[in-house]
């Protein structure tokens, strides 16, 4: 099967050019099961109702968040009547929402996404991502209970992620980085075949600070002075993200491809 996952939303802009182009990338890619990451889709920050269910609407079968994923105050009756919206797996007991799902994917396949986000520079105090994942894996053995497994790993430290691709590996079909909006080039199949990339960038303008306005962010760190709130920039977006195919008997990887389409940044276009 064909799992597309695309990188953080950035506002309005991107949001709009993913609603309207998802729909023939899906069918462009052939893709089985498509994940997007939407925490920062309204304003920047955070997602809402509306915005969720559009995004679903135009193909994506489950959408991620993060660090943001209550920004948006509704978010936190909302995501409870919405199972294909996930918060973070390791936040505390008792957090609205769910870290975790099992979702059908377009071929009748059963796939399992889990969203740990990462302690170093973020947030220390949560329950650990590594144990968190390990008991979701323990409950649904890929192969087993899931014929794929993903896991959206929301990270600002990129050894944190490459410790839960290795942490993975064998056990899950694709460990992806979110949440530092810069795509890497380390995509790759690791010894035991879980495809892996650092991070799948974001799905936004290039011309930017991470997908806000340079203005503020250059004066905040030039002359260390908050003078309004981040907004996200509105140029053309470039949609980032990542193709995996997997192996059928064994729901491990056999090819993974970064995905830059529009914008700024050099295109790429997977060519399994």
């Amino acid at each position: 099967m064909r799992i597309l996952y695309l990188g953080d939303v950035v506002g309005r802009a991107a949001r709009n050019a993913l609603i309207n182009r998802l729909p023939k990338l899906r069918e462009e890619l052939r893709a089985d099961f498509v994940i997007i990451n939407g925490e920062n889709a309204a304003g920047g920050f955070g997602i809402n109702e509306k915005i969720t269910e559009a995004l679903l609407a135009a193909g994506a079968d489950v959408i991620t968040t993060g660090n943001h994923a209550f920004d948006q105050r509704e978010v936190l009756t909302y995501i409870a009547r919405q199972p294909r919206l996930l918060r973070p797996l390791n936040y505390p007991a008792g957090t609205p929402g769910a870290g975790a799902g099992l979702f059908e994917a377009a071929n009748g396949a059963q796939v399992l996404v889990l969203l740990p986000m990462g302690q170093v520079g973020m947030h220390p105090t949560l329950d650990d991502p590594f144990a968190a994942v390990a008991r979701e894996l323990a409950a649904c053995p890929l192969k087993e209970m899931a014929d794929a497994i993903v896991v959206d790993m929301h990270a600002e430290a990129t050894s944190e992620k490459m410790a839960m691709g290795h942490f993975c590996d064998g056990r899950v079909s694709l460990v992806v980085g979110s949440h530092t909006h810069v795509p890497t080039a380390d995509d790759m199949i690791l010894p035991n075949g879980t495809a892996y990339m650092t991070d799948a960038g974001m799905c936004g303008d290039y011309d930017s600070v991470i997908g806000m306005e340079k203005d503020e962010p250059l004066q905040r760190f030039t002359r260390r002075i908050s003078s309004k709130r981040f907004e996200p920039a509105q140029g053309e977006p470039t949609l980032c993200g990542v193709l995996v195919e997997t192996d059928d008997a064994t729901g491990l990887a056999k090819n993974i491809a970064p995905l830059r389409t529009g914008g700024r940044l050099r295109q790429t276009w997977p060519e399994f």
